[in-house]
């Protein structure tokens, strides 16, 4: 069974936010952090893993993400601040 993760990345606390959904977390954030694809979050500094969840399904990690990119700016913040309140790095964990 393969994982797929709704993820959010910030440039800094209450700063630019950026929601993507892939099926390898680890490396999708690295590739951000090292700007390898031209795009918003290279554009924007977008760097920093703030949350994530994990759907067994593709089909409801791509739903998920298009409902939370419709969410409002507050309701984004408030899921960030109950999974990470300190809005620590969260790839640096996940690579440990």
């Amino acid at each position: 069974m393969k994982n797929y993760y709704v993820y959010i990345l910030a440039s800094k606390r209450n700063g630019t936010l950026y929601i993507g959904v892939t099926n390898d977390l680890i490396r999708r954030v690295y590739e951000h952090k090292e700007g390898i694809a031209d795009g918003f979050t290279k554009k924007y500094n977008v760097k920093n893993l703030v949350y994530y969840e994990l759907h067994n399904e593709i089909k409801t990690a791509i739903t998920k993400e298009k409902q939370m990119k419709k969410w409002k700016r507050a309701w984004e913040i408030e899921l960030i601040e109950k999974f990470n309140a300190e809005w620590k790095d969260l790839h640096v964990e996940l690579i440990k």
